[in-house]
């Protein structure tokens, strides 16, 4: 136990939630299952047409695959983690894409009930003009951040309201700039 001076205070705890989205390892295996018929066209092909169409086909099943792939498995889950001076945000297995919210940047959180693909043009890192940049992997609960340049961040997470407190309980009063 450390002793606490005058002024200091005490740590706080690491707040951590996710969400996750088993839909996408559907969509993973379609992905692999194109790059392996890339794969087998590649290897034995009874193609008969020429070599251009077949390298065609081979390059395409091929990035198809990968892209359906990598592009599901980013965002089979998000992984939300609030400290005491920020908010990160990380995708998938991996951890990308990630972005990491100074919470002095944060000017408030809001539980959003219904937060779903469909309002945000799918599954992923999205930004739209008027609502803003959301990482949405399900439909379901999730948090909206209000940054103080105006602009907001929503995430789906599980249990969405207690990152709301956690959040609120550990976001500064913003002091304005002075003025000249």
């Amino acid at each position: 136990m450390r002793d606490q001076r005058h002024g200091e205070h005490a740590p706080y705890e690491v707040w951590t939630g996710r969400a996750t989205n088993r839909l996408q390892w559907l969509l993973a295996l379609i992905g692999a299952a194109c790059l392996a018929l890339g794969i087998a066209l590649a290897i034995d092909s009874q193609w008969k047409s020429g070599i251009a169409p077949l390298a065609m086909a081979v390059v395409g099943c091929i990035a198809a695959g990968l892209l359906v792939l990598f592009g599901t498995l980013a965002f089979v889950h998000v992984a939300l983690r609030v400290d005491e001076d920020h908010l990160e945000v990380r995708c998938g297995h991996i951890g990308v894409p990630r972005r990491r919210i100074p919470l002095a940047h944060v000017a408030g959180a809001e539980f959003a009930p219904h937060v779903t693909p469909r309002h945000w043009g799918g599954w992923g890192y999205r930004w739209r003009p008027e609502k803003g940049t959301a990482v949405v992997v399900r439909r379901g609960e999730g948090i909206i951040l209000r940054l103080w340049d105006g602009h907001t961040f929503t995430v789906t997470v599980d249990d969405a309201e207690a990152a709301v407190r956690v959040i609120r309980d550990r976001l500064r009063p913003h002091a304005p700039d002075p003025a000249p």
